[in-house]
């Protein structure tokens, strides 16, 4: 197997431009090459394709590949097209002149990879005429469709294990980025049931993300914050309706950026020019509905916001996998409200699925309102939910932060005896109001002010009692009413806190914003040395991307396929000005030398000519 890596290696470094394999790829790989079936779980960012591409070329032979959108295969079969390695899709938007083409492909053993969706690899004569042309190989992408407790289940997924066998058993790759024990479980005994596949499961440690949790106040205003010095950095804000994604935009094209909004609800041809314009341009923000996910293969999208909580753990690790896919740093910033957690179980609670799905999915979300509310390292938290163990990260909000829990039971019994004073009836915010004392006009009405609880948390601003009551509703002690008119009321856990037979853990009062805001202008900044430039170096960097801009947009391809920032950054570092020197930059394979790299040698010799240099060693 040692030669066969060794010829993997080549063409890693020949056709990718890469010096050697990433941390993980050689085993799986390895395992391909020796002719096993792979169950793999690697973490976005970590190459999983090239666990398939590698293979196919190394031994010459089609491998299928089984993708999710028709949006991805395009932009996967123009990706590998530009490495010069020969690819093709099947689907629905493919012209016949091209499907004709691509089976001639097929059938003179030419075409290394073939791109479908489950359903057009199902329909009728499809597998008996790849099997007829000698398929090598399938590969299941986004695996985590199989199971149905997976975040993204996909019945049409379910069929992939009848076309395996249609095309005779050939082996088979199955990858993931997210899938729980019980996730691959599932997938295991729907794509192998023979049990003889190989599986690995690597590290989902991300540590290029930075995570930062924050509750809502005043969403839009903290949002702005965090984009405040990132005008020139690309990324994506979620949202949980398609109404905020476009208000979210407008708002932040009048602060000057370049937003775009991306839901399902929008023709597609401004989807198709909106998501163009993310992956062909820089400084771009997409607000978006999670409907913008794995069609994305954007490898320097540098911040991932939540303006609403996520669903689950699994959903929210996928989509902040999206950020610092180049292993550059990247930045995320998750929002979550009470409101948030309310909706998020009410829609559970309303699905119509068999009460096993409806318990994982309350698991699921319980365990989601636990990574927002937690009081320990989030990276700690996020990869224990994975089963795997890592001290402190030091970099997350909570490392930086230094959050501890303290003993909270009397506060909560305030809060617990003024929601039950008032009838447990009554929303978050009134019942907020009753223990600070604010005497509003609908609590004078219903005769509030005169309750023993009115005003009993006067000493505290409302928005530590609002912050201590998402803590007990995270916690199982308060409830939201089954009328749909958001009141709350006790649990029997907050009935035990109530009485005295139970105490509970909670997080300090938040700071008030004025010592939140000192705390932002001395937080460290990000630890980005592996981006850090010099002056000068910057200079030709941003220099670098205006030209990869034109030739992106002049082939009407993504930006990173011309080359990834990570590959413009060693250029600026490295100032290669021929061809020769440009072979040891990281990114800059044969093809990609032979098709541009003379445009950019000759930039970074005319940039250096022309005095862009100078900052290196001060001025003059």
């Amino acid at each position: 197997m040692t030669s066969r890596l060794d010829e993997a290696r080549a063409a890693l470094k020949q056709t990718f431009g890469y010096d050697d394999f990433r941390p993980g790829q050689d085993e799986v790989i390895g395992a391909v090459l020796d002719g096993q079936d792979v169950f793999a779980v690697m973490p976005t960012g970590s190459g999983k394709s090239m666990t398939y591409q590698l293979p196919a070329l190394v031994e010459e032979s089609l491998t299928v590949v089984v993708s999710p959108l028709i949006a991805l295969m395009h932009d996967q079969v123009q990706q590998m097209l530009g490495f010069g390695v020969a690819a093709a899709t099947l689907n629905s938007t493919v012209a016949e002149a091209t499907s004709r083409e691509t089976w001639r492909k097929i059938r003179d053993g030419s075409l290394r990879l073939l791109f479908v969706s489950p359903e057009r690899l199902l329909m009728d004569g499809c597998m008996e005429a790849l099997k007829g042309a000698g398929v090598r190989r399938l590969a299941v992408d986004e695996a985590h469709c199989v199971s149905q407790w997976g975040h993204d289940f996909r019945p049409e997924y379910r069929e992939i294990a009848r076309a395996r066998e249609a095309l005779g058993n050939v082996q088979t790759l199955a990858l993931t980025a997210t899938a729980d024990a019980a996730t691959r479980t599932d997938i295991s005994g729907r794509l192998f049931p023979d049990g003889r596949e190989k599986i690995f499961v690597h590290s989902f440690d991300r540590p290029n993300i930075g995570l930062t949790f924050a509750a809502k106040d005043n969403p839009t205003r903290q949002l702005e914050r965090f984009l405040k010095h990132r005008r020139s950095e690309s990324g994506i804000i979620y949202c949980s309706s398609r109404k905020r994604v476009e208000q979210l935009a407008d708002t932040l094209k009048g602060d000057g950026f370049t937003a775009l909004p991306y839901h399902a609800g929008l023709d597609q041809g401004t989807r198709m020019r909106n998501q163009d314009t993310f992956l062909q341009e820089d400084g771009v923000v997409m607000t978006a509905t999670v409907a913008f996910g794995m069609g994305i293969n954007k490898p320097d999208v540098r911040f991932v916001c939540h303006a609403d909580m996520p669903t689950n753990v699994e959903g929210y690790y996928q989509e902040i996998g999206r950020a610092g896919r180049d292993g550059l740093p990247a930045d995320t910033l998750t929002l979550y409200g009470l409101d948030d957690m309310a909706l998020r179980r009410r829609q559970i609670d309303e699905k119509e699925v068999p009460d096993e799905r409806r318990r994982v999915e309350r698991r699921k979300l319980e365990a989601m309102i636990a990574l927002c509310e937690g009081a320990t390292c989030r990276r700690q938290s996020l990869l224990g939910y994975f089963g795997e163990s890592i001290g402190p990260c030091g970099r997350c909000d909570l490392c930086r932060g230094g959050v501890s829990l303290i003993d909270g039971t009397v506060v909560a019994q305030k809060l617990l005896s003024a929601i039950v004073r008032t009838g447990q009836r009554f929303g978050a915010a009134y019942v907020c109001d009753v223990v600070h004392g604010k005497e509003s006009e609908p609590i004078r009405r219903n005769g509030h002010a005169a309750l023993k609880t009115f005003g009993v948390g006067a000493d505290k601003p409302v928005a530590a009692w609002r912050a201590l009551l998402r803590q007990l509703f995270a916690a199982g002690a308060v409830s939201e009413n089954a009328d749909g008119y958001g009141g709350l009321s006790l649990t029997e856990r907050g009935e035990a806190i109530l009485f005295g037979r139970e105490p509970i853990q909670v997080r300090p009062d938040p700071e008030p914003a004025e010592a939140r805001a000192r705390d932002r202008r001395k937080a460290p900044a990000r630890d980005d040395d592996a981006m850090a430039l010099g002056e000068a170096d910057e200079a030709l960097f941003q220099h670098l991307r205006g030209l990869r801009a034109t030739i992106a947009r002049s082939e009407g391809i993504a930006a990173f396929m011309v080359f990834p920032d990570r590959t413009l950054i060693e250029m600026a570092r490295a100032k290669p000005v021929d061809l020769w020197a440009l072979r040891s930059v990281h990114g800059v394979g044969e093809r990609k030398r032979e098709a541009y790299g003379q445009r950019f040698v000759e930039t970074i010799a005319e940039f250096l000519a022309d005095g862009g240099a100078r900052g290196r060693d001060g001025p003059g």
